[in-house]
């Protein structure tokens, strides 16, 4: 070792100093040469659909406007997935190695049928790297400044206006844009799940106690019997009496005095629902108090009912069920779009603003009632955020 350090910091007898140095420079030279042609490389489509797992997004790729438009400009790969600064770029490389190692030694995206299971992650990870650089590979080509919101349409010269003032992040609005959108789900049904746990371990012992889903009603405590009614997601009931896994409930709420009755609200006129009732539940309603709502000069009564139900998914608190509202309000309103605070509309409001919406997401019918119980009891007219 000391003979090698010697031979390599003894000055050369044979060569001059003039030509080591231009050998350095050359070698410098080279690696430069050699590592710009490998970024050349590894920056065009074909090296990034190489793995047969990427051919799928290849594929959502082309019937995109960022693939095919009227100007004729494309956007390739490496144009959104990658930053113009030689840093950005270095990082990039680096984490995509990880879907390399992925795809050959953990085989966890080898298939496409194993890429779609990690979508939503693998997406995650990307919009998280867009937002750290504040879309700079979008803002490349799409500049605010350069924008001509005449030629926009009003309501996206209106967003861009807006979003222009903030120097917003593109990935807040534009997700899905050249990719399929993954399915959004997956963390607010586990969020779900927890919820069921934990209403489970806590055994509806509360006094008062908060549905997790919709419930049958019943007018005695035979769960096979016939049902009165439902109870409707996150509703608050408070328990008079137990029997076995049957609850007797109080239900507090608003109807309509004309017409038939038989949806019970939150408040008097908002279309808040709580419960439906009917035969002997409606039949035994104790009126607290009417009301007419200065509004809409409609009448309105206070009433109480009793019934039954069963203590599974019933949980003693509705900040948990609020919680997962609003993770499953981020997750599908807010995947494609910066979707508006809940104190934006009003109650009712939110009824036509959701089911406007209802084609773009993916929601059961008992998910979508809780989504819009959460936005219409932190809407502008109940509160807002934090009032619930």
């Amino acid at each position: 070792m000391k003979k090698i350090w010697q031979m390599l910091t003894k000055p050369s007898s044979k060569y001059s100093i003039l030509a080591l140095v231009l050998v350095g420079i050359g070698i410098a030279v080279s690696g430069i040469f050699a590592v710009h042609k490998g970024f050349e490389y590894a920056s065009t489509n074909e090296f990034c659909v190489g793995c047969h797992t990427m051919k799928q997004n290849y594929e959502e790729y082309t019937q995109s406007v960022h693939f095919k438009n009227a100007s004729g400009v494309r956007a390739d790969c490496v144009d959104c997935h990658q930053p113009k600064d030689l840093v950005g770029m270095v990082e990039t490389k680096l984490m995509a190695s990880k879907d390399v190692y992925n795809q050959f030694i953990t085989k966890k995206i080898d298939t496409p049928e194993k890429f779609e299971e990690h979508r939503l992650e693998l997406a995650q990870m990307v919009w998280k790297r867009m937002e750290k650089q504040n879309s700079s590979t979008c803002k490349s080509c799409h500049n605010y400044s350069a924008m001509d919101h005449a030629k926009q349409s009003p309501e996206a010269a209106a967003a861009m206006t807006d979003a222009a003032a903030k120097d917003m992040n593109c990935i807040e609005c534009h997700k899905g844009i050249a990719h399929e959108l993954p399915n959004m789900a997956g963390g607010f049904q586990k969020d779900f799940q927890n919820l069921q746990a934990e209403a489970t371990s806590q055994g509806a012992t509360a006094e008062k106690l908060y549905s997790l889903g919709e419930k049958d009603i019943f007018a005695t405590d035979d769960p096979k019997g016939k049902s009165e009614g439902k109870l409707l997601p996150a509703s608050e009931v408070t328990v008079l009496e137990r029997k076995g896994d049957m609850l007797k409930v109080e239900v507090n709420g608003w109807l309509e005095k004309a017409g038939k009755g038989r949806v019970m609200t939150e408040y008097m006129g908002k279309r808040v629902f709580k419960a439906t009732i009917r035969g002997e539940i409606k039949a035994n309603e104790k009126i607290i108090k009417e009301e007419t709502d200065p509004a809409t000069n409609i009448v309105w009564q206070n009433i109480s009912v009793q019934g039954w139900v069963t203590k599974s998914d019933m949980i003693d608190s509705i900040k948990p069920i609020w919680n997962y509202a609003e993770d499953m309000y981020a997750s599908t309103c807010n995947a494609c779009h910066a979707a508006p605070d809940p104190g934006h509309f009003t109650a009712n409001g939110w009824i036509a603003s959701l089911k406007a919406m209802s084609s773009y997401y993916r929601l059961t019918k008992t998910e979508e009632r809780t989504l819009l119980k959460y936005l219409q009891n932190h809407g502008s007219d109940t509160g807002g955020a934090g009032a619930h």
